[in-house]
C-alpha cells in the first residue's frame, strides 16, 4: 500500500493519535466534507484524504469520549480510566461509523497512539488487499508476491482481506477480524489493477495476463491472413511481456490443430512423405522476436501529463535487422489508454522497420469511461476510444448526439437522487467495437514518417476480460457499468467537463 498523504491527529492522550495511509479514492468527496462541516469540523483541504481522516478522527475522538464518560459513571480511577482506554478502543466499531457514506474503492492501513494497527477493504473489494500472520509476524500489502518474497512464504500462507473486513492487530498481539461494512453480493474488484498495475509473478495474474494474450489470438489470425510464415510477433514493453507469452503460445496451439488436420488430410490421400511433413511441420509457424525495447525504467501512463509527451517520444528503441516489408509486425501492448505513447513513440520507431503491415494488439478492452476509484483516469476528452467515438459522430451527421448526452448528465446532476444511468454510452452506441477501433488506427497513425504500410489496431473483447478474469468482475472502464452511485455520477460529470472544455478530475 502506498502512503497517500499521512495525517497525525495529536492530543495529550496517546488514544486520539491516528495515521492514514492507502490506496483509495472516493467519489463523493464534496458530500463527505459537507457532513463534517454539519459536524462543527472545519476541513482545510477539498480532499478525500483529509475527509477520511477527519472522518475516521472524529469518532476516534467520540469513541475515546464516550469509553471515558463510562468509565468515569462506574467510579474508576483517573488511572484506571487511562490504562482500560488504552486497551479498550473499539477500532471495528471506529470504522463501522466513520464509513457509513463512503462511496468509492480503498484499501486502508494506520494505526493509533496505544499502538493497535489495522488494515481494512472497501466493501465492493474493488482495492486489493493482502496479508499473512504468524507467531511473530503480522504484515499486509496490496499484492500477494512481495509479502511471498520479502518473508519466504508459500501461496497458501497469504491471505487476502475480504471485502467489508478490517483486521485490527492489538498491541497485546492480538488479532481481530470483523466486517466494518456489509459486503456487496457481487464484489467487483478492478481488472485493471490486474492488467497493467500488479506485478506480473503473481501466479494467478500471470496466468490470467497469458490468458489475455491467448484471447486477442484469432483477431490476429484473422488480421494477418493466418500468415504466420511472414508475421513477426512481439510484445512493446513491459507490462505486456507476459501476454506475449500468451500469444505465443495460443499461437503455436493454433497452429498444432491446423497441422494435424492438414497430415491427417494427407495421410488419407497417400500424399504424407518426408517433404510433406517438413513443409506442414516447419513452414508457417509462429515467429516471436523481442523488437521494441523500452530505454528507461518509466511508466508513461502514470507520469505527470506536463511531461508524458516529452517522454513517451524518447523512451523506445527498436531490434534492426529482423523485421523485413515483406512481414506483418504484431506487438502486443497491455492497454492503449490515451494513444499518446503509441502516437508520440511506438509506431514511429516501430515503422522505421518498414513492416507491410503494423498490428497493436491491446489485451485490454477499448478504455471508454472513467475511472474514479483509484486508478486516476477521469478525463473523457483524453481516451483514444473517446476520440474516436466523437470523431465518427461527427463524420457520420449525428453531431447532434453530443448535445443530446450532455443534457442529460446535467439534469442528471440536478436530480434529487444519485442517478443510475451512465449517459456517455449513448456516444458510442452508433459504432461497433470494429468501426471504433479502426478509427482509433487512423488516429494514431504516424503521419510524420516514410512509412506508408498498414495499421490495424485490435482490441480484446469484453467476454475473453471475463473469462480470462473471472474473478474481477470490476470493467466500469470498459462496459460503463459502474458499481456504486458514485461512479455514475463520476462519469455524467466527466462528460459535462468535456463538453464545457473544463480540464481537470471529475470527483
Amino acid at each position: 500500500l502506498s502512503v497517500c498523504h499521512p495525517f497525525f491527529r495529536r492530543s495529550s492522550w496517546p488514544t486520539k493519535n491516528l495515521i492514514l495511509a492507502g490506496n483509495f479514492n472516493m467519489t463523493n468527496t464534496q458530500e463527505l466534507n459537507d457532513s463534517l462541516i454539519a459536524m462543527g469540523q472545519h476541513p482545510i483541504f477539498a480532499t478525500d484524504t483529509q475527509a477520511l481522516l477527519e472522518k475516521v478522527g472524529f469518532q476516534l475522538d467520540e469513541a475515546h469520549d464516550n469509553l471515558y464518560r463510562y468509565l468515569r459513571d462506574e467510579g474508576h480511577t483517573n488511572d484506571e480510566i487511562a490504562e482500560r482506554i488504552l486497551t479498550g478502543i473499539d477500532l471495528p466499531k471506529v470504522f463501522r461509523k466513520s464509513a457509513e457514506s463512503w462511496d468509492g474503492g480503498y484499501a486502508l492501513i494506520g494505526a493509533i497512539g496505544n499502538g493497535d494497527s489495522f488494515i481494512l477493504r472497501d466493501p465492493l473489494g474493488i482495492r486489493p488487499a493482502f496479508y499473512f500472520e504468524d507467531e511473530e509476524v503480522f504484515a499486509s500489502a496490496s499484492e500477494r508476491a512481495p509479502l511471498m518474497t520479502i518473508f519466504d512464504k508459500h501461496l497458501d500462507d497469504i491471505h487476502e482481506v475480504p471485502p467489508g473486513n478490517i483486521i485490527v492487530v492489538k498491541k497485546s498481539g492480538e488479532v481481530i477480524k470483523e466486517v466494518f461494512r456489509d459486503p456487496a453480493p457481487e464484489p467487483t474488484q478492478c481488472s485493471f489493477e490486474r492488467i497493467y498495475f500488479s506485478r506480473g509473478n503473481d501466479a494467478d495474474i500471470y496466468r490470467e495476463r497469458k490468458a489475455l494474450g491467448a484471447g486477442l489470438c484469432e483477431q490476429i489470425m484473422t488480421s494477418i491472413g493466418r500468415d504466420l510464415e511472414n508475421t513477426v510477433i512481439s510484445f512493446v514493453p513491459n507490462t505486456s511481456e507476459v501476454a506475449y507469452f500468451g500469444v505465443l503460445e495460443e499461437l503455436r496451439l493454433i497452429r498444432r490443430r491446423e497441422v494435424k488436420e492438414q497430415i491427417l488430410e494427407a495421410a488419407a490421400k497417400g500424399e504424407l512423405d518426408a517433404a510433406k511433413l517438413d513443409d506442414l511441420v516447419l513452414r508457417n509457424w509462429p515467429r516471436g522476436e523481442k523488437i521494441a525495447h523500452k530505454d528507461q525504467k518509466l511508466r508513461t501512463f502514470i507520469s505527470t501529463e506536463d511531461s508524458r509527451n516529452e517522454m513517451a517520444s524518447h523512451v523506445y528503441d527498436v531490434t534492426y535487422g529482423i523485421v523485413t516489408p515483406e512481414d506483418n509486425l504484431v506487438c502486443v501492448d497491455d492497454s492503449i489508454v490515451r494513444g499518446t505513447t503509441l502516437r508520440k513513440s511506438v509506431l514511429k520507431i516501430l515503422s522505421s522497420l518498414n513492416p507491410k503491415k503494423i498490428i497493436i494488439a491491446s489485451t485490454a478492452p477499448q478504455i471508454r469511461y472513467p475511472d474514479c476509484y483509484g486508478i486516476d483516469m477521469s478525463e473523457l476528452g483524453k481516451f483514444i476510444a473517446f476520440e474516436a467515438a466523437i470523431a465518427l459522430l461527427k463524420e457520420k451527421g449525428k453531431k447532434d448526439l453530443i448535445g443530446e448526452v450532455y443534457r442529460k448528465c446535467v439534469d442528471s446532476e440536478k436530480g434529487s437522487a444519485p442517478s443510475t444511468v451512465n449517459y456517455v454510452q449513448e456516444i458510442y452506441k452508433p459504432f461497433s467495437d470494429e468501426e471504433i477501433s479502426a478509427k482509433i488506427a487512423t488516429l494514431v497513425y504516424p503521419r510524420d514518417v516514410a512509412w506508408k504500410g498498414k495499421l490495424e489496431v485490435i482490441y480484446q473483447t469484453v467476454e475473453n476480460l471475463q473469462r480470462a478474469l473471472p474473478r474481477h468482475k470490476g470493467d466500469w472502464y470498459f462496459t460503463g457499468n459502474y458499481p456504486s452511485p458514485g461512479g455514475y455520477g463520476v462519469v455524467n460529470r466527466a462528460f459535462i467537463n468535456y463538453y464545457e472544455k473544463a480540464t481537470g478530475r471529475s470527483y
